[in-house]
């Protein structure tokens, strides 16, 4: 018999807020985190806006020992240890030191690329001769499960310690990952989420594709665009978001706080196929993909409430709701509530499912649904499938039972997550 997984803490780092207490009032707000930056005006960038969250030096240090930050220059790596650290920290976890490891706690917390400021740095100093100055944690900055292993250090856990990356659907994919090694048995406790780098060296890629907002340069707030008929391309985004996973009798023993509870989900691709590409997804991919979590979950298609969609602020927009609709059977005034965080966050690549689950759970245990933010134009083609009043544009304070949360990647790459408040 399947072990029921429960969401004890949570810990985030976002563009709009960082830590629990201030994204929750961020995201009930609308408050948006996109800014500009002049060094991107500098190197002449068509999109000079981005989101990123503000960590001062004083927050590093409450986060890290002296020896932890010397050398330090990875800015995914700062977001996913305070998020972890908060997660773990929020379900009532102590952080200590031990002879021995936490043999049932185990972390997955995915990104995308990570320490690319310590490459560009590593790469002077090598063609320079200076190879000797790049100091004994390079390597551990620049390699993939660095963030995994920085956590699990800190949180001195002995469980699966490991780094998933499959693009923008990293996060809820970490997710899903604990939850099969909770509700198979292998773990009473998954520290579960991603993180990502920020600035030049990570949005120039996506600049020069010519899918970023070019015309919100002096309006920064405004650029991202989800599920809007003038949306002009995804702004990028940075930070981390994390969810402490737990076994619900192990949580319910030590008296734990539970936010909401795991149902199940669904990861898979569209192989490229069918539509499907390394930018697009194959539609009957994100259907089944919908439909198989329903499936696994024992939900009727009639069960959801509600809907934390992909939704980048792109063209793609369109074809995502058509998918919904498609897979679930439901349209118009029976569509379920649903919204999109990227207004507020940008898309915030690696890390965005993770942010997201966060705010998800949120609506869950908090019983409101975040607005829609910039999003007065709703496109034409969306309104024909969907009423306006599924996409809220005000805050609604409203009891919610179950919401997906969807991740669509680059590499044709799906992952869907069904949360259920808990009540014991």
């Amino acid at each position: 018999m399947k072990r029921r997984v429960v969401i004890t803490g949570m810990g985030v780092a976002s563009p709009n807020a960082v830590g629990l207490a201030d994204f929750r009032n961020a995201i009930r707000e609308g408050r948006s985190g996109i800014r500009f930056f002049p060094e991107l005006e500098k190197l002449k960038f068509k999109c000079q806006i981005g989101g990123k969250p503000e960590i001062s030096e004083k927050m590093l240090q409450e986060y890290f020992s002296p020896l932890q930050l010397r050398g330090l220059n990875s800015s995914g790596i700062f977001y996913g240890v305070i998020a972890g650290k908060d997660a773990w920290k929020d379900a009532g976890l102590l952080i200590e030191e031990k002879e021995k490891p936490d043999w049932n706690s185990g972390i997955i917390f995915g990104t995308g690329i990570l320490g690319v400021d310590k490459f560009r740095e590593a790469i002077h100093l090598i063609d320079e001769g200076k190879t000797r100055r790049l100091g004994s944690t390079s390597v551990l900055q620049t390699m993939a499960s660095g963030i995994s292993a920085y956590l699990g250090g800190i949180l001195g856990c002995g469980n699966q310690v490991t780094t998933n990356s499959s693009a923008c659907t990293t996060g809820t994919e970490a997710l899903l990952m604990g939850f099969d090694r909770i509700s198979s048995g292998k773990a009473e406790r998954m520290l579960v989420g991603s993180c990502a780098d920020d600035g030049p060296y990570v949005w120039g890629g996506f600049d020069a594709m010519r899918i970023l907002p070019a015309n919100y340069n002096s309006t920064p707030e405004k650029a991202s665009r989800p599920m809007s008929e003038s949306a002009a391309g995804f702004v990028p985004g940075s930070g981390a978001g994390a969810l402490l996973l737990e076994d619900l009798d192990s949580a319910k023993k030590r008296g734990a706080k539970i936010y909401a509870e795991v149902l199940g989900g669904e990861i898979n691709s569209g192989g490229q196929r069918g539509g499907g590409s390394m930018t697009a997804a194959n539609d009957e991919a994100v259907q089944r993909c919908i439909v198989k979590a329903l499936e696994n979950c024992s939900l009727k298609k009639d069960e959801i409430d509600g809907i934390n969609g992909h939704l980048t602020a792109t063209k793609g927009d369109v074809t995502e709701i058509k998918n919904w609709v498609n897979a679930l059977g439901r349209k118009g005034k029976d569509f379920p509530l649903i919204n999109s965080l990227k207004g507020m966050t940008g898309h915030c690549l690696s890390a965005s499912g993770s942010i997201e689950c966060v705010a998800s759970v949120l609506q869950l245990s908090d019983n409101f649904i975040f607005p829609n933010i910039n999003c007065e134009d709703l496109h034409p083609e969306i309104v024909k499938l969907i009423t306006s009043e599924n996409i809220p544009r005000e805050t609604l304070q409203t009891e919610v039972k179950t919401i997906a949360k969807a991740s669509f990647g680059f590499g044709d790459v799906n992952a869907v997550v069904i949360f259920k408040k808990y009540i014991a």
